[in-house]
């Protein structure tokens, strides 16, 4: 996993304050392989929180906070809400995914 104990532990904080503390986290994607360069950082939310306005705020707050702590980095949130259509992606992460 090509990211450092505290940018997990940021992450993990971070998305568990504004989700909800039984949400799951997984990292996804060429973060998750220590052979690969560069690359943004997927996430993978399977929220406690269910309401679509309160998921709206705590997205755009969640990426602010971990933009204010991590730096100016790509940050990709996957947001699976297990209502409706369930996409592809959503089994490519809980596939490969790494719980943070």
């Amino acid at each position: 996993m090509r990211l450092t104990e505290q940018q997990r532990t940021v992450i993990s904080t971070v998305l568990h304050r504004h989700f909800g503390q039984q949400s799951l986290i997984l990292l996804f994607g060429s973060r998750t392989n220590d052979q690969a360069k560069g690359g943004d950082i997927d996430i993978y939310i399977e929220p406690a929180i269910t309401d679509a306005d309160l998921l709206v705020d705590a997205r755009i707050q969640a990426l602010a906070d971990l933009h204010q702590q991590l730096g100016e980095q790509k940050i990709d949130l996957v947001i699976n809400r297990k209502q409706g259509r369930q996409l592809p992606i959503y089994n490519v992460a809980r596939q490969t995914g790494i719980t943070l």
